[in-house]
């Protein structure tokens, strides 16, 4: 049996949960992730709470609870996590659900200052790292492309790879077949942003191309 009596300090720590919650929140809602405003809010006060509840448990309960919160959001994480062909999506969601149940269970302990901060340095690192990324990325683009060519002589690939040596890119095969009288293969490109959506219209005017997507 649970004796649940809320104190002064406690109202605090949950205060302090919605407010941290908010801040990552509204970060993400405002890049439309999948885990937005209202998820990120009550994940963290959802942590804050089962913390609490944890010092109020018969038994000294805190070590099982606590773990549980860690279990129970793997769970939650794991779900937002995609495998779509050679990529891997929402990783960086599922990264953002796991610190902010942290950052809940620190709230929980009353340690919400540091908790506020450390909110704080998530927003930051979502937020501004986000732009060294896009430097990154005009710098070092990748780009995959599936593509299918008519019939199954590999000269038209070849000529394509020498195209994108000529556009000082870079160039991986990740994976060839053929299906009936084609020839499919999954090419990695590597090079300027610019460079690399240049060849997408390059391959379009390829007669020897039937068809191709990117990713």
């Amino acid at each position: 049996m649970i004796d649940f009596i809320v104190r002064q300090q406690e109202m605090i720590d949950i205060g302090a949960s919605l407010v941290c919650g908010a801040m990552i929140g509204i970060e993400r809602e405002y890049k439309n992730k999948v885990a937005g405003l209202r998820t990120m809010i009550l994940i963290c006060l959802g942590s804050t709470i089962f913390t609490l509840v944890s010092q109020h448990a018969a038994g000294k309960a805190d070590d099982r609870i606590a773990s549980n919160i860690v279990t129970g959001i793997g769970f939650i994480g794991a779900g937002v996590i995609f495998k779509d062909k050679l990529w891997v999506k929402g990783l960086t969601t599922a990264a953002v659900i796991w610190i902010t149940a942290a950052i809940g269970m620190m709230c929980g302990t009353g340690n919400y200052v540091p908790a506020i901060i450390l909110s704080v340095i998530v927003v930051a690192i979502l937020s501004l790292f986000n732009s060294i990324e896009d430097f990154i990325d005009r710098i070092h683009h990748r780009k995959q492309f599936t593509i299918t060519f008519n019939g199954l002589d590999l000269q038209p690939l070849h000529q394509l790879e020498q195209e994108i040596k000529m556009r000082k890119l870079h160039s991986s095969r990740k994976n060839i077949s053929k299906d009936q009288h084609c020839l499919i293969v999954i090419l990695a490109v590597y090079g300027r942003k610019k460079q690399v959506r240049n060849l997408d219209e390059y391959m379009v005017g390829l007669p020897e191309i039937k068809a191709f997507e990117m990713m």
